[in-house]
Order: C-alpha cells, then structure tokens, then sequence
C-alpha cells in the first residue's frame, strides 16, 4: 500500500508556517524620502505590509504628499544597497525592503553637465536609472548623432581649482527643457531637428555642435593635461563608467560633470547627410588627440593635420546650418552611383581575377640588433597571399626561399619622410616566442603604396584579390601626395588669420619659431584647399584612422606567470602585448583567432583562450577588470552591427558580451 505525503495546503496553517504569514500580513512602517518635498523636510512614515508591491508602496506615498502634480517619472532608489526599486509588480518581500531600508523618491531623470569632444558644456536631462548604454542613447537622440552605441560616459580629468571659475560657467548651455524623445531618427527641420528648431538660443547651440570650433589659443593648449608615456596613457581609460549599471549606482549625483567621448573607434555607417553632429564630434575628438599628442605622428602629418585643420576652420567660420548642403549631397550621391557603376563593369573581368595578384619587386631589408647600425640589403622579393618571400636575386625564385615571413596578425606601421625621399615600412612578425622587428626599404612611392597595403591586408588575414587593395594602394598614394611640398607654390601667401601654434601639438611649438611653421603649414595647405568642409573633415579623420597607434586604449596589467606590469592595448580587431621598459610590441592577438574568453570575479583576472591551444590570463593592476571586458566585447558586438538590417540595437547582447556577472 502506498502512502502519500498530505499536502500542506489542505492543512490550517500552524507553527513556523503560521508564523511568517503573520509576519508578512504584520503592518510596519517605511521610511521615504521624497525629493519634491524640499531638502529640509522629514522623511514621510508609510504604514506597508511585506507582501505589498512597489507600485503600491508609490501610490501610498504619492497620497501622503498631498501634491497635485506628474509623478510619472519617479521611482523608489534604495540608499543602503544603491538600486532603484524598478519592477513595480515585485512585492517588498521579494525586493529584500524591510523596515530598516531609507528609500528616496526621487526623479528617474535629473540635470547632467556633460562636457563634449568640442569643449562645449551642456547642460540636458539624463537617465539615472537606465544602464548608462541606455542613458547614452538617450542622450545622442537628444543631440542627434547616430549609432549611439560608439560612445560612452568617462570622468573628467580633475582641473586644478582656480580663481577664474566664471569662465566655465559662461559656456555652460542649457539643453534641460529640450523634450526627450525615444524615436530613433528625430525629425529636421531647417537642417536640424524639430528640438532645436523652437528658439534662436537652441539652434545657436545645435550651431555649436555640427559645427568645428575655433582653434584654441596656444595658452590654454599648454595648460591642459597631456599623457607623456604609455602608462600615463592607461590611467586615461579607467574613468570609463561601467555601461551595465546606472549613474545613480555609480555614484553620479544631480549636475555633475561628466564627458561624452567616442569610446569605440568602429564607425559604422558614416553619413555626412545625416552625421552633421556626429562627424563634429569626431572630428574634434581626433584634433585634440592629435594636439595634445595622444597620437603619434610624424613632422610632415603633424603639418598636414595643420593645413586641415586651418582649412576646416576657414569654411566653418562662413558655414550656416543647412547651407551648401544641398551640393554636398549631390557630390555624395554621383560619388556614390560612380562606385556603383565602378563596381558593375569590374564584375564582367572577374574571370580574370580570380587568382591573387602577386606583388614581385627588388626590395631591401633590414632586421634590427643591438648595436648595429642599419645595414639594408637587396633581395628579390614575391608577396603571395599574406606571406613574404625572398631570394637572393630574381633567378632564385623558382628554388627554395630563403626566409618566408607570414604577416598575420601581424603588426604594421610606416617609416616615411617624403623629404628625405625614404619609404620603410616597420612589420612586426608574430612568433612563437614573442615578435620579430623587421623594416622593408622601397625605392620610390608608387613601389611603397603597394607593399604597405598589401601589408596592411596580410596582417588582417586578406589577400592582394580583396577588393580593399587598390583602394588601400590610391589613399596611401593621396596621403603621400598631400605631404610632398608644392614647387608650384614658390611665393605662398602671407595669411595673417592663420594661428600656426594653435594648429600643432605643442612639441612642435617648442621645436620651431611661428615663421618656421606658417610657411611649411601653408605649403601643405596648397594641397588641401580645394577640398569642402566635409570633404575635408573625412580627409582629416581618414588620415587620423591610418596613424600607427590610432584607436588603441591601453591599460595596465600583469600577465599570470609574469612579475612585471605590462601594458596591454586594446583595439578594433586585436589585443596587443607592450614591454614597459623599452615600449616595444611583443605580441599580438586577433580577435577573429579569440575562441572564448571569461573573466573571475573573485581573482579579479581576465582569461582569453585563441586558436591553436594559446592561453593567456592576466589582472588588471589600475583600472576594474570589469573596464577591459567591457572593451573586448564591446568590439566584438561592435562587429555584428553589419549583419543586423534594422537600426535597432541588440542592447540584451551588448549586455551579454560586456555585462559580465552584471548581465541584464
């Protein structure tokens, strides 16, 4: 005979069970705050039971205040474990709320001072209760720049306190009454959207926005903080706020300061039609990496950059919102059926190129040791796929090579002087045991731009048969052409407008005299100056994107096994291994080779494993680890955008690739 267990639910409830329900039916009294009712007054006492729901807990205390107004954008923050109680159906019981919790009832959106890559400070409504993913693509509807999803909220840099404080507040603008929206793409009105359009003080500031700045004065450039190593560099990046959690959990209060930067330095969909606000900003943020020198370049890019920059300034100072647009966008689209059309006729020879091109040249080659000096030496060399070959003499390519160098997740950067007619290119190959430096000598620039694209294709895995390649081959020719100096020009113009030490970091400054400077900026500006605003803005940020170090964040960090602190750096498409004693790459890793990665909570350690049975694990020594996994999966999240149709962002798997044990 089998027996069952009765069940409890056809019992009169009794002893311990008793108990908690009478426990969870007891009335006790909450303690909330409620903003509304001014700083001074007393915290109101709310008679709740356990089993009584969020919602509930709102409309008794609504009632007690005894204010008539919209209380639709307030919500319950818990003091004591910083989150806002967000999920009005949860009862107070299953939230964890008993009588010792001080809650707040407080606006879901409060005033932020954000300061953007312009220098211009706004002052607008933001979320503090969403994700700041979320609150940032709230914020970007508000100013219009699209594919939010690039940028992030950092700390500011701490100024050191003044007696000229006005200042600051005279360029604050007020964005607080402007109406947030949630629809993706606003609509435009007179160029700009509807927002912005209702006064003349709003459309000055969407002005600002899509708009460059003037050149700062060479005072103020010298006063503002400039990373001068590597290791200064990584403290940069730990002022990123975790994009899992909110500002209130971050301790971001009402009217703080904070920075809207591009985090990401993927851009995705660039359109200048609808990008006014957004190619700004970028813009602004590559001057300012390029003036206070948090990218490297060379003499001549340095005044390059100048000339650009002079030329932008000058059309932005004639330009009006929405005017000279027109003919802009018609460039853009013949550009654009001209691809197109490019690309049809192209398709009737693909018979032709179906086997990989092969680059076969007489080039010279040099491996650097210590002490030694730069010994190049001759040899036939044959680019196939993504490797090197080379031989003693051309005769010699049939036979055996003598090195064959695949580059690969390798490491490629130029070694140009246009001046002093050389063209090296510095490839760093990965090795089993670290990487091997070694520098190609070509003899003129036509033989340069290829071998520097074909590369800069290999060390991402592509072929000389990519359709990038002549691409690649005719923006390195544009870039060299815009370096070499103009003979044509021999009397340049005397231009008093021109503000030489505000267009270069202030190295340069410091290296060379205003009449040094002014002739060779001008002389470069002969080959920029028939270029639009837009189109030179793209030029400006083209060139930028082609730097050595563009778009590499770094961060401090010890490798498990090691004893030292290394730098790690993080971009687009690798992680990259640098020795802090002499700076050097010593190795590299792509993400198209990462298999999986996680992270320890508990040890605080990242662990990534690669193809091929390679490991590596490391703990992060200056910034949370929770920083760095955010940034390799955000890049990788960065690289499904192509595949999704809609404009609408997957922010659950954004979450999930860079949330962490914080997951939404």
């Amino acid at each position: 005979m089998k027996l069952f267990p009765t069940p409890y639910s056809t019992r009169t409830p009794s002893g311990s069970a008793h108990i908690q329900t009478q426990e969870r039916m007891a009335a006790w009294d909450l303690s909330v705050t409620v903003e509304d009712l001014g700083p001074d007054a007393p915290p109101l006492k709310i008679s709740v039971t356990s089993d009584l729901h969020i919602g509930g807990v709102i409309l008794k205390v609504v009632e007690k205040t005894g204010l008539q107004q919209d209380w639709s954008d307030h919500a319950l923050w818990w003091e004591q474990k910083q989150q806002w109680l967000l999920r009005t159906s949860w009862t107070l019981d299953k939230c964890g709320v008993h009588a010792d919790a001080r809650l707040i009832f407080s606006t879901q959106h409060k005033p932020l001072r954000l300061g953007l890559p312009n220098g211009v400070i706004l002052r607008l409504r933001a979320s503090f209760s969403s994700p700041v993913f979320r609150t940032v693509q709230g914020i970007c509807r508000v100013l219009n720049i699209r594919h939010p999803e690039e940028l992030s909220l950092l700390r500011p840099v701490e100024e050191k306190k003044k007696k000229k404080d006005k200042n600051s507040a005279e360029d604050e603008y007020d964005l607080s009454n402007v109406p947030l929206t949630s629809v993706s793409v606003p609509a435009l009105y007179d160029g700009m959207p509807a927002h912005f359009a209702d006064s003349p003080k709003t459309e000055a500031v969407y002005k600002m926005l899509s708009l460059c700045q003037p050149s700062p004065s060479p005072e103020s450039l010298a006063k503002l903080y400039r990373p001068a190593s590597k290791v200064d560099k990584t403290h940069i990046h730990t002022r990123w706020l975790d994009s899992s959690r909110s500002l209130m959990q971050q301790g971001i209060q009402e009217n703080d300061k904070l920075w809207l930067r591009f985090k990401y330095y993927t851009f995705h969909d660039v359109e200048p039609k609808y990008d006014a606000v957004r190619l700004t900003q970028l813009y602004e943020q590559a001057r300012w990496a390029i003036l206070l020198e948090d990218n490297d370049c060379t003499e001549e890019e340095m005044m390059l950059f100048g000339a650009l920059q002079y030329h932008i300034g000058k059309l932005s100072l004639s330009q009006e919102v929405g005017s000279c647009q027109g003919m802009e966008d018609l460039e853009s689209a013949l550009k654009s059926l001209e691809v197109k059309m490019v690309g049809e006729n192209n398709s009737t020879d693909m018979l032709e190129n179906m086997t990989a091109p092969e680059l076969n040249d007489y080039l010279k080659i040099f491996r650097p040791r210590r002490l030694t000096l730069r010994d190049y030496k001759q040899y036939w060399f044959k680019f196939q796929e993504t490797s090197i070959f080379y031989y003693k003499s051309k005769e010699d390519s049939y036979g055996e090579p003598i090195q064959q160098m695949n580059l690969k997740g390798g490491e490629v950067t130029p070694d140009v002087n246009i001046a002093g007619q050389k063209f090296c290119i510095r490839l760093l190959i990965p090795v089993p045991e670290g990487m091997n430096e070694v520098y190609l000598r070509c003899d003129n620039e036509k033989q340069y731009s290829e071998w520097m694209a074909a590369c800069k294709l290999a060390s991402k895995g592509l072929t000389l048969l990519d359709s990038s390649y002549r691409t690649e081959v005719k923006n390195i020719q544009t870039f060299l052409s815009m370096q070499r100096s103009n003979s044509s020009a021999s009397t340049l113009q005397t231009d008093e407008s021109i503000n030489t030490q505000s267009l270069v970091s202030p190295r340069y400054n410091k290296k060379y005299k205003v009449k040094q400077l002014t002739p060779r900026i001008l002389e470069a500006y002969q080959n920029v100056a028939d270029l639009s605003l837009t189109a030179a803005i793209l030029k400006f940020l083209q060139i930028w994107q082609s730097l050595p170090d563009f778009g590499i964040s770094y961060f401090m960090v010890r490798f498990k096994g090691s004893r030292k602190d290394e730098v790690l750096g993080i971009a687009n498409n690798r992680l990259i291994r640098i020795d802090l004693g002499v700076g050097d790459v010593v190795k590299t890793w792509r993400y198209n080779n990462m298999r999986q990665w996680n992270v320890n909570w508990d040890i605080r350690q990242v662990a990534i494993e690669f193809d091929g049975n390679i490991n590596i694990a490391f703990g992060c020594t200056t910034a949370d680890c929770k920083i760095v996994h955010e940034y390799i999966g955000g890049y990788i999240f960065m690289s499904t955008r192509s595949r999704e149709p809609s404009d609408t962002l997957n922010e659950e798997l954004f979450h999930k690739l860079t949330g962490g044990h914080n997951a939404l």
